[in-house]
């Protein structure tokens, strides 16, 4: 058993695992601190989507039906998992669905909810997204492998035509579309990644083309603060696409080695749970900040905590957040080991536990 361990984890790349664990941190902190330059400095969103995008072309050298199972069986169940609380929280207060309750079954659209819900149900459409890619890939793959590096430059199109030429409507088929749109790029991404058509690109050639891209993203947003209300990515396709795919590709390109990891254990832990635990991190941790304020309330009723501890302090919310999302994690984790067909756990056993393509 250990060695089928240790050559479990030296298959790992752990790069890329602490590429996710560092993205699912920074989800976070935007959800906490809300700050508006975050995607800016890590586009969190686009690089998951180019990390799944890897693991997705590398599964793909199986029969593409057994694969498309495989991911549906690994997503779904943590997700109604989740959904069960959320939406039966919903119906105590009042909500009442209609027949789009079916999206809370399988979300190829947003699943619906009420306005008091909105902040636990609104990171659904990265696992909307998701889905749809997984469901596309066998295509997109094929699409992409007849002229790898021109369908990667042409995959920006789509979001340009959305912006210029046609606007999308505001229902969940144009939402889906342009979510879709925005993240193509990084997909496809992950799949040049996999079949080494990086590797084959000259460094010069990549950087050109990130700074090219990273320059009309950044202008985008800044030059249209006043009609989207912020320069803020995630309220602007266009330019959350442009920068992604300028910040990420040299991500993908230049990659580092991490396999200084193995001598620092604890660090090493954290970013194995961090993999083995993504869904549960991601679709808990708004859940987490939402319970992080009532329970901070209770604290003030303690004079000692009062006195003592930074109870204002949005830093405070956060390492409250976290303790919390430990403890979904301790809790609901085990679902993501029955979805996987792997023996249910408080915790992962280690680097070979962490999510396999």
């Amino acid at each position: 058993m250990g060695s089928h361990r240790r050559a479990a984890a030296a298959g790992r790349d752990r790069y890329f695992d602490a590429l996710r664990a560092a993205a699912l941190v920074r989800v976070v902190a935007y959800h906490t601190f809300g700050w508006t330059w975050a995607g800016l400095v890590f586009p969190s969103m686009g690089v998951m989507f180019a990390l799944a995008g890897t693991l997705m072309a590398k599964s793909l050298e199986r029969p593409a039906p057994k694969v498309v199972r495989s991911r549906l069986r690994r997503l779904l169940p943590p997700f109604w998992f989740w959904g069960v609380f959320v939406v039966a929280a919903m119906l105590v207060h009042g909500w009442m669905p209609g027949w789009q309750i079916v999206f809370w079954i399988v979300p190829l659209g947003d699943p619906p909810g009420d306005a008091w819900g909105a902040q636990a149900w609104e990171v659904l459409w990265y696992l909307r997204t998701y889905l749809w890619f997984v469901l596309l890939s066998p295509l997109l793959l094929r699409v992409f492998r007849l002229a790898p590096v021109p369908v990667l430059a042409l995959s920006l199109a789509p979001v340009v035509a959305l912006r210029f030429a046609w606007q999308p409507p505001d229902d969940r088929f144009g939402t889906a579309l342009l979510d879709l749109a925005t993240y193509l790029f990084c997909w496809l991404l992950g799949f040049a990644h996999r079949d080494g058509v990086l590797r084959r690109l000259k460094p010069s050639a990549v950087v050109l083309f990130s700074l090219a891209a990273l320059a009309y993203g950044g202008w985008y947003a800044l030059a249209h603060q006043a009609e989207y209300g912020t320069y803020d990515l995630d309220e602007n396709p266009l330019a959350q696409a442009f920068w992604s795919a300028g910040f990420v590709t040299p991500l993908m390109y230049f990659k580092a080695d991490f396999s200084w990891l193995a001598r620092a254990p604890r660090l090493d832990r954290i970013v194995s749970v961090f993999n083995a635990r993504a869904v549960t991190v991601y679709l808990w941790h708004e859940i987490a900040l939402i319970l992080a304020v009532p329970l901070i309330g209770r604290f003030w009723e303690v004079p000692a905590f009062e006195a003592h501890l930074p109870l204002e302090s949005q830093w405070f919310m956060f390492g409250v957040g976290w303790v919390l999302i430990a403890v979904f994690v301790l809790l609901c984790g085990w679902v993501e080991d029955v979805a996987g067909k792997r023996t249910p756990r408080l915790l992962p056993p280690g680097p070979a536990a962490t999510m396999r393509a």
